[in-house]
């Protein structure tokens, strides 16, 4: 007799329609009480619209805010990183946005942030992106330099030792640490040495190498870092910035590290994929960096291409006067929006559930909502806000079965 044959149908997991996005609920999901309503609102709350910037498409604005998480060795991403990344993308948010990773080793915040600074890091991060994509998530990644906040210990470590510093015994670069100035952040941190301008060139380059790389991994779009005191942050104020040469002194000249670098890889990135930047839009320190310098600084950088700034604040200056509560931070975004026509603006900061994101964006506060922690807390925030705001959207395909019904949601 001949041999027993098998046939294997090799499963997909691209899944169309993706999750987070607006669908129509069946007859049956109706009647099961999976949802209220035959169909979602003919004029979808803004939440829930897709976004378009050059050529790529965000399928809802709700986006996961880029969260150091402290877990790679020698910058390479790992299982744990595709574990996170993966069970975010699986619960549908429109783009998710991986932590900061360093374009040099000594740019890195501690030892075991992620890397992007050699061509072996390439393969881990497409590994997530990859993952990403099959749930239709918009992959970014943001690239930075920690500065002269640089070769500090990781989070977790807080509160165990006599300082942040992590010295060369811990894996760190206390010796390669620098910055615009030799200014130290505070006293836990190591003094800096003030940048040669070889330096600055190398670390553009790194930027722009970085972009090569981000492309190659199949990254959708980047975020530069530019924010909460790291490097192209500390240049940007005058607090931290006391150069005397072209990279220092007005406006025009501290802004210029983060101009070029812009210029440099806008002409790696490919034209049709999108260029983010996180900036501190104030530095929340008298006679710091203002919102007027963030609103100037977006209109220079949409003209070599960027199209959206993630509007964050402060981190540059231990003096700083936060006020925080629910969305403390979202008039920055609103500053830039309305000072800066074509820039897209970015909110986070305090964003708690559903209604509250849809009516920042409904008010025209801002085109995107950037969540953090929510996301840390309970990862099905995308379904939950659809909940909330009344919007039947995709589940992804393994976990369809575990959506639930009306009428057993807590109000």
């Amino acid at each position: 007799m001949p041999a027993a044959t098998t046939s294997a149908t090799t499963y997909a997991l691209v899944q169309d329609p993706s999750p987070g996005t607006p669908i129509e609920p069946t007859p049956s999901e109706v009647k099961q009480g999976y949802a209220t309503f035959e169909k979602n609102p003919t004029t979808l709350p803004k939440l829930f619209q897709p976004l378009k910037i050059r050529n790529t498409t965000f399928k809802n604005r709700l986006w996961v805010s880029p969260m150091c998480m402290y877990s790679a060795e020698d910058g390479f991403a790992n299982d744990f990183h595709l574990a996170h990344y993966g069970q975010l993308a699986m619960r549908g948010p429109g783009a998710i946005i991986m932590e900061a990773t360093a374009v040099l080793p000594e740019g890195r915040i501690t030892p075991n942030c992620l890397g992007i600074w050699k061509d072996d890091q390439i393969a881990g991060l497409k590994r997530i992106v990859d993952f990403e994509h099959q749930f239709g998530t918009t992959a970014g990644i943001q690239i930075g330099h920690a500065g002269r906040k640089a070769s500090t210990i990781p989070l977790s470590q807080y509160g165990k030792r006599p300082s942040l510093r992590a010295s060369g015994e811990e894996g760190g670069w206390p010796e390669n640490v620098y910055g615009p100035s030799a200014i130290p952040f505070d006293d836990q941190h190591w003094e800096p040495k003030e940048m040669t301008l070889e330096q600055i060139e190398n670390v553009q380059q790194a930027f722009v190498d970085a972009a090569v790389r981000a492309d190659k991994a199949g990254f959708d779009f980047i975020e530069i870092h530019g924010a909460h005191g790291y490097l192209i942050s500390s240049f940007n104020s005058p607090l931290s910035n006391h150069r005397t040469d072209k990279y220092g002194g007005s406006f025009e000249n501290r802004t210029r590290f983060a101009v070029e670098t812009v210029q440099r890889m806008r002409k790696v990135w490919p034209a049709e994929k999108p260029l983010f930047i996180r900036l501190s839009t104030s530095e929340l320190v008298e006679g710091g960096w203002a919102p007027k310098d963030t609103v100037a600084l977006a209109k220079i950088l949409h003209q070599e291409g960027v199209d959206l700034v993630d509007c964050s604040s402060g981190g540059n200056d231990v003096r700083q006067k936060i006020s925080a509560g629910p969305g403390y931070q979202v008039p920055f975004a609103t500053e830039v929006k309305n000072g800066a026509p074509g820039v897209l603006a970015g909110a986070v900061g305090i964003i708690l559930d559903g209604e509250q994101a849809n009516d920042i964006l409904e008010q025209g506060k801002a085109d995107a909502i950037l969540i953090g922690r929510e996301f840390l807390r309970d990862p099905t925030f995308v379904q939950k806000a659809s909940q909330k705001l009344g919007v039947f959207v995709k589940w992804n395909d393994q976990y369809e079965r575990g959506r639930p019904k009306t009428h057993y949601l807590v109000q």
